[in-house]
């Protein structure tokens, strides 16, 4: 298994990149907190990762903090939550959130995330809640912490719809998406955009 990626960012295509170890290209999917922490284009990069081995594909996931790479595979042990619907939750709130959200069970903020429904959001804050206690949170928020130590990304050609495409391969319908930046600043990067849209949809 590969549990660790250290190499040359070449590509970020949200959800997706590309890291280059040694002359292999490897492409990993990531949630919008990574994404948002990665730093520019031809950097060196150090990314937690977990592979999932399925008959027809070997996935990999990357993660900038070994805390969410924790989370996320407690959350794909939940009933009825893979690797896509645990990488929408954590892009759409950070770690820290969402154990708020379980310890407190606020199970109405948990609907607000794309495929989670209110069975599915019942379902984490009982299966998750007695799992935090032994978890340290941090002091600071999580998307905050890595935004200061995050470099600039390259310009996009078209951020709004590169952010677009990346909401919809989180699992939001295309003209939800779209709502979702409208109106929004356009010289914000497609990161930038990301985390505004998303900040905007978990507020309500």
């Amino acid at each position: 298994m590969i549990g660790r990626l250290r190499g040359t960012l070449l590509e970020k295509q949200p959800p997706w990149i590309v890291v280059d170890v040694g002359g292999v290209g490897y492409e990993l999917e990531t949630s919008m907190t990574t994404l948002l922490a990665l730093p520019a284009v031809g950097e060196e990069v150090q990314l937690h990762t977990h592979m999932a081995v399925r008959e027809d594909a070997h996935l990999l996931y990357g993660f900038a903090r070994g805390e969410e790479r924790q989370l996320f595979r407690a959350l794909i042990k939940v009933n009825g939550v893979g690797p896509k619907l645990a990488l929408a939750i954590l892009s759409g709130m950070d770690q820290e959130a969402f154990i708020r959200c379980v310890m407190e069970d606020d199970s109405k903020a948990l609907t607000r995330l794309p495929g989670v429904g209110k069975k599915t959001a019942d379902r984490l804050v009982v299966e998750m809640r007695d799992r935090f206690p032994h978890w340290q949170l941090e002091q600071e928020n999580g998307l905050h912490a890595l935004e200061l130590g995050a470099s600039p990304a390259a310009p996009a050609a078209d951020p709004f719809a590169d952010a677009e495409s990346a909401l919809v391969a989180l699992g939001y319908k295309p003209n939800e998406a779209s709502r979702m930046l409208s109106g929004l600043d356009a010289s914000l990067s497609t990161e930038g955009l990301i985390k505004a849209a998303l900040t905007r949809k978990m507020a309500g």
